[in-house]
Order: C-alpha cells, then sequence, then structure tokens
C-alpha cells in the first residue's frame, strides 16, 4: 500500500542546533549535512535517513521518567559492546541516566548534551 507521504525527517528541539548535530554526528557516524545557528542535520550516507536539529530558545530537557516535561520521544540505537559503546558515548558529551534497566537487560540510557533521552541497545 503507498502512503500519503514519504519520511523526511526527524526533529529535535534543542538550545544549540550546530553542538547536538556534532553529538550525534559522532554516535551515528553519519555526516552533518547542513550547519547553521538555528538549524542543522546529519544524514546517513545513501540514504533519506536524517535527523534534524532547530533552535529552541526557551527549550527545557524532559525529565525522565516522570515530570512535568516528558520525553516525547527518545532514539534507540544498536551497539555490539554495551561497556565499550557507553565509554565511547561518555566521551563525546552523553551523560549516563541516573535511571537504568535492570543488570539482566539489553540496554542502557544516556542523555546527549540538550538532555534527551537515547539508549543504547545490544539487539
Amino acid at each position: 500500500m503507498d502512503g500519503i507521504a514519504e519520511f523526511h525527517s526527524t526533529v529535535i528541539d534543542c538550545p544549540d542546533p550546530r553542538a547536538l548535530a556534532g553529538f550525534y554526528s559522532q554516535l551515528l557516524g553519519w555526516p552533518v549535512t547542513h550547519d547553521d545557528d538555528d538549524w542543522a542535520v546529519v544524514t546517513e550516507t545513501g540514504s533519506p535517513m536524517r535527523l534534524a536539529f532547530q533552535r529552541a530558545d526557551d527549550y527545557r530537557p524532559p525529565v525522565w521518567p516522570a515530570g512535568e516535561r516528558p520525553q516525547q520521544l527518545h532514539i534507540d540505537t544498536v551497539v555490539d559492546d554495551l561497556d565499550k559503546a557507553e565509554e565511547q558515548v561518555l566521551k563525546i558529551g552523553a551523560t549516563k541516566h541516573e535511571v537504568q534497566p535492570s543488570e539482566d537487560d539489553n540496554f542502557r540510557v544516556y542523555l546527549d548534551p540538550a538532555g534527551h533521552p537515547f539508549c543504547l541497545v545490544v539487539d
């Protein structure tokens, strides 16, 4: 069945689009394909998949798992080794979230530099 529209972007509000695009470029290995003070984009090479970041001057990060500002969305990324990936994401500016799944689970929760939750998952 044909859809009405074709997917273009997931757009994330943040205080500094250029900085957040740089973080996700390093996390995903996608190049930054647009970069200015109010809008930045990372795009998977050869694919229409992309993340865009737009400046929100009144941006306030989500409070998760409970709070007045829910996470609203988060990004799951697949990794081979959680410990190695954790070391790498912390190095590029992520922070490990204080709320984590049990040790038996195959994922961990982090915050990007603007406070958006994202997960590293072993699939």
